[in-house]
């Protein structure tokens, strides 16, 4: 039995789009590559995760449709599709065996994901009822996603006679998935001796990338196939019995498997695609500053969308190192992208005449930082709105949990690449980068970060250094760990207590923040939900 594993980036919502592309792929699967299976990702109709759409009556309408249009189209090969499926007024999260042009049987979701990202208990019910269906003489057992991350449902595939289990899937990427995955594909086989076919979703949706890899693992956990992280493609595995043993065979060599800081800038790049295209936009415009996060996002964007669709604005202040334009300069010239220069005094000049009975008498302070910030952000976004590009924000997880970033200035734009990424990941993924072709200028990595916006300026100023900062948040924000537990692993209690202040004072801040791509294991957004006024003490010893 040769099956074929599409690995697809299809479009929330754009069901038409997406039952065209399915219906190319299986007309490939069959006519080209000769395939007898076809196996697509988790909710491939509708796209995931469809969210509120799941609401409207008429999109689950049209998701059946398109479900009875792709068994029409399936003559001659089988076909595993996920999809909504309505039964007796209740939703469920399905996947369905089409042969011979009907569909032959379905299965229901039994593990709804409730966490972090996911919220299916929202709008499906759970499914109670383990599918087998015989393909090529082999009893296979149908799966979604979740199912595999408990034991219940491969046991009761065991229990029913099944050799082989089929999971679709919409698994995201963060940090470290990949070997995640693996982990629990081999425990499963492990346990109940089944043979795996796991296909995962690839393509950025809103905050979510999904990073593909789809494999095959066989009954003692070895994992027989991976396909490539962040591409599409219909990728072959034959299938067959030998001495009553399931054996795999994949039809093409595996590549070799992608670094973690790879996974990571792929996943940036994929998801800064996917979000422009699919919101149907021209091309981006980001101010380039001269600073290393504006020069990671910059470089991000060439390498997703080319260099014709990126253009930069610089936009210096009376405060601006003479070096950060000349970087900023010499790195468009790099990317070969537009720019260009565009100061901001005289429109700071202006907002402080207007304001400067309201501030007499008062000292001046990070109001005044603030103006210059909001300055550049009324000028990107007037040549957003005038040529249709999409501004890209550039401030870093570091800044948006202390609220360093100022809002309606350079929190203003559409999309923020760099949301989920520390500022030291920030460099260690600027050297990379470099690594594979220097278009950052070495001194925009070597320069110590400033958001010049006031005489000798420097970051280190008013946080602290960034190798203690990003644990403290990475253990705060990400592990929940409470302020004795962050002191114990030896962090000064004061600087606890202020950064953990700091993120709880700025929850207002980032409740306004454009989306950004999720990188780890909690992201602010979707992901980090807490309420913005809240009395509750961190402090055990607190009242």
């Amino acid at each position: 039995m040769l099956v074929s594993l599409a690995q697809v980036n299809l479009h929330v919502g754009n069901i038409d789009a997406n039952t065209s592309k399915i219906i190319s792929c299986i007309s490939e699967a069959r006519e080209d590559l000769h395939a007898d299976l076809v196996v697509f990702p988790e909710m491939a109709i509708t796209g995931y995760p469809p969210e509120d759409l799941l609401l409207r009556p008429l999109f689950l309408e049209r998701a059946a449709d398109a479900l009875a249009k792709i068994a029409r189209y399936s003559a001659g090969i089988g076909v595993l599709i996920g999809h909504p499926t309505v039964k007796e007024g209740r939703l469920f999260n399905s996947v369905s065996y089409i042969k011979d042009g009907k569909i032959q049987a379905t299965y229901d979701k039994k593990q709804l994901p409730n966490y972090g990202v996911f919220d299916e208990k929202r709008y499906f019910s759970a499914g109670s009822e383990t599918t087998t269906i015989i393909l090529d003489s082999i009893p296979t057992a149908l799966g979604i996603c979740e199912d595999l991350w408990g034991v219940e449902h491969a046991r009761s595939a065991c229990d029913m006679g099944a050799r082989l289990l089929i999971s679709v899937n919409a698994s995201p990427f963060r940090s470290n998935i990949d070997n995640q995955r693996k982990q629990i594909l081999r425990k499963r086989a492990a346990e109940t001796g089944l043979g795996i076919v796991y296909v995962n979703l690839v393509g950025g949706q809103d905050e979510l990338v999904f990073d593909g890899g789809s494999m095959v693992v066989d009954k003692n956990g070895h994992v027989v196939f991976q396909a490539p992280q962040y591409e599409e493609g219909q990728y072959l595995v034959e299938i067959s019995e030998s001495n009553g043993a399931l054996e795999f065979r994949a039809k093409e060599e595996p590549r070799e498997r992608l670094s973690e800081l790879d996974c990571i800038y792929q996943c940036l790049v994929l998801g800064v695609r996917d979000y422009v295209r699919k919101n149907g936009f021209e091309g981006v415009i980001i101010g380039l500053s001269g600073g290393i996060d504006s020069a990671l996002t910059t470089s991000i964007a060439v390498d997703a969308l080319g260099a014709k669709n990126v253009n930069v604005l610089l936009m210096p202040s009376r405060y601006s190192a003479e070096m950060s334009t000349q970087d900023a300069v010499a790195m468009a010239e790099n990317l070969g992208i537009g720019y260009r220069v565009i100061p901001i005094e005289q429109p700071f000049v202006a907002f402080t005449d207007v304001l400067s009975e309201v501030f007499e008498g008062l000292p001046v302070d990070t109001t005044e930082e603030s103006i210059q910030a909001r300055c550049r952000g009324v000028l990107l976004m007037a040549i957003s709105n005038k040529t249709g590009t999409l501004v890209l924000t550039t401030s870093n997880k570091s800044e948006m949990a202390i609220g360093a970033a100022a809002i309606y200035g350079d929190m203003a734009g559409g999309f923020a690449p760099l949301k989920d990424v520390s500022k030291t990941l920030v460099y260690e993924l600027a050297r990379w980068r470099n690594s594979k072709n220097p278009v950052i200028p070495q001194r925009m990595i070597d320069r110590a970060p400033s958001a010049e916006l006031r005489p000798n300026q420097l970051d280190a100023d008013s946080r602290p250094a960034y190798d203690i900062l990003d644990p403290i948040i990475e253990r705060y924000v990400e592990l929940d760990q409470s302020l004795e537990e962050i002191v114990g692993a030896g962090f000064s209690a004061e600087i606890v207590a202020e950064v953990v202040a700091k993120i709880k004072r700025n929850e207002f801040k980032r409740r306004q923040a454009a989306p950004g791509v999720k990188i780890t294991e909690r992201a602010f957004g979707r992901e980090r939900r807490y309420p913005i006024a809240s009395g509750f003490r961190e402090s055990r010893t607190d009242k």
